[in-house]
């Protein structure tokens, strides 16, 4: 579920450039809506329930953020993306920001002029593949036909990993999850690859998920984030430091069933910085003192996040793993509040 390559560089920076000449929030609060791009559908992360309303991980980024800019959760329209489409989206002006389980490079970074404004899944590419096939790692996997997106960098971990292990394969190409998803079950395939969170996610939709196996190899790194336009630093600073509020909340306790009470003061100056009781950080955002409390009661705070959507009481059941808080010996770390 990831990312797009070179395609359409130069006019990618060029739009990027163009729309980040006014300031975005100034657009938002014009508007009163936030357009957030998301994937066309990936259950637990970003997709529609049966009343339309999008629910997941990625999503309670969008929501968070709505919050924190416009006081209201609700006020977003989420634009579906592809692996080709999401990065023309955000550079053109036609989404605010992106929360598309997309991986952090060097070349989205810089070539392509956006800003990730920090990482909130750790991820890596696997493989999924039917228990009747019989296989147990991905080095057994020769000849194999391969699902894959186009447009993402998944395509070129997949051929580094076979020709550095001297296998062959045959990629079929797909555009969205739900074309892999189609194309995987009907045996077009014998092979889906893509984030492991994402396998993870489309193997809880199916019948019977216990006949589909993750293999054991992770073959990439894959720091999955929120990601903006370059040359708009006001608005950039508000979508990270919501996404920083998020995981600080967690780390300091703070969740969404006890933040009214701490609201009202605290002995710990950093949760008051945090809601707003102590300090200025709300204006230094050019926000009011309670955005990132706002922020929090939208969702709640990254924890609580991760386990109502993809955590292991759910059916993709992934574990925190790579994505604990530091305390807890992951990776997930905010800057201070301060």
């Amino acid at each position: 579920m990831k990312k797009t390559v070179f395609l359409g560089a130069l006019t990618i920076a060029g739009l990027a450039a163009g729309a980040a000449a006014a300031g975005t929030l100034d657009d938002v609060k014009a508007r009163g809506t936030l357009n957030c791009g998301v994937t066309t559908g990936l259950v637990g992360f970003a997709a529609p329930d049966s009343n339309g309303e999008w629910n997941g991980f990625d999503v309670s980024v969008c929501r968070a953020v709505a919050a924190a800019a416009l006081g209201d959760p609700t006020a977003v329209e989420f634009v579906p993306t592809t692996g080709k489409t999401r990065f023309t989206a955000l550079a053109s002006g036609e989404i605010d920001m992106l929360a598309r389980n997309t991986t952090w490079t060097f070349s989205r970074d810089v070539d392509l002029k956006f800003e990730f404004v920090g990482i909130n899944y750790y991820d890596g590419q696997g493989f999924m593949v039917p228990r009747d096939l019989g296989v147990s790692s991905a080095k057994e996997l020769d000849g194999a036909t391969v699902c894959i997106q186009t447009g993402t960098t998944t395509e070129l971990n997949l051929a580094d990993f076979f020709r550095a292990n001297n296998i062959s394969y045959e990629p079929v190409p797909i555009e969205t999850n739900a074309e892999a998803q189609q194309q995987y079950l009907a045996g077009a395939c014998d092979v889906y690859t893509t984030d492991a969170s994402g396998l993870a996610a489309t193997r809880a939709t199916f019948e019977n998920p216990g006949d589909h196996v993750l293999l054991p190899e992770i073959i990439s790194k894959e720091p999955l984030g929120p990601l903006v336009r370059h040359g708009d630093n006001e608005w950039a600073d508000i979508v990270r430091w919501t996404l920083n509020a998020l995981i600080t909340a967690e780390e300091l306790g703070v969740t969404s069933t006890n933040i009214a009470e701490l609201a009202a003061g605290t002995n710990n100056p950093e949760i008051n910085r945090l809601l707003g009781t102590e300090g200025t950080l709300g204006e230094m955002l050019g926000l009011d003192a309670e955005w990132s409390k706002r922020a929090i009661m939208s969702g709640g705070n990254y924890g609580e996040i991760f386990a109502k959507h993809i955590g292991e009481s759910t059916p993709i059941g992934l574990a925190r793993g790579l994505n604990a808080q530091w305390t807890d010996g992951g990776l997930l770390y905010s800057p201070p509040f301060r």
